[in-house]
């Protein structure tokens, strides 16, 4: 299961339209290990600016390799993480994530980073089966 929803939210969906800052808190508490990759990224951005910021760092295991996919795997999920954080979230391999700014100034860069080439030169032996 993707998220631990609460009998309060699955109720709330039942009925109709789900408050999106409901569904983000069930994420973030839900899926620690991948909030807290977006959150730090997204920071880092805020601090050091440029086109990006990413992570290059394998998941500690499965369990965090597992959350990191089902965050990023998501169009619901995905959706309302750019939306709370205000950036846009790039995905590569098992581990490999990507935020950028929303301005635009670094469309080139997300291009890049989520081309075939991107992709294929991001892979290695070691990640062969994440």
């Amino acid at each position: 299961m993707s998220l631990d929803v609460s009998p309060a939210l699955l109720e709330q969906a039942e009925r109709g339209e789900v408050d999106e800052k409901e569904f983000v808190d069930c994420v973030r508490t839900s899926l620690p290990f991948a909030w807290d990759m977006i959150s730090s990224l997204v920071t880092r951005l805020q601090v050091d600016g440029g086109a990006f910021a990413d992570n290059t760092t394998p998941p500690p295991d499965e369990h965090a390799r597992g959350q990191l996919l089902r965050a990023l795997a998501s169009d619901a999920i995905r959706g309302a993480l750019e939306r709370h954080f205000g950036v846009r979230l790039a995905f590569q391999n098992c581990h490999r994530v990507a935020v950028f700014p929303l301005d635009g100034a670094s469309d080139e860069r997300l291009a890049r980073f989520t081309s075939i080439r991107g992709q294929i030169l991001n892979q290695s032996p070691e990640l062969r089966d994440c």
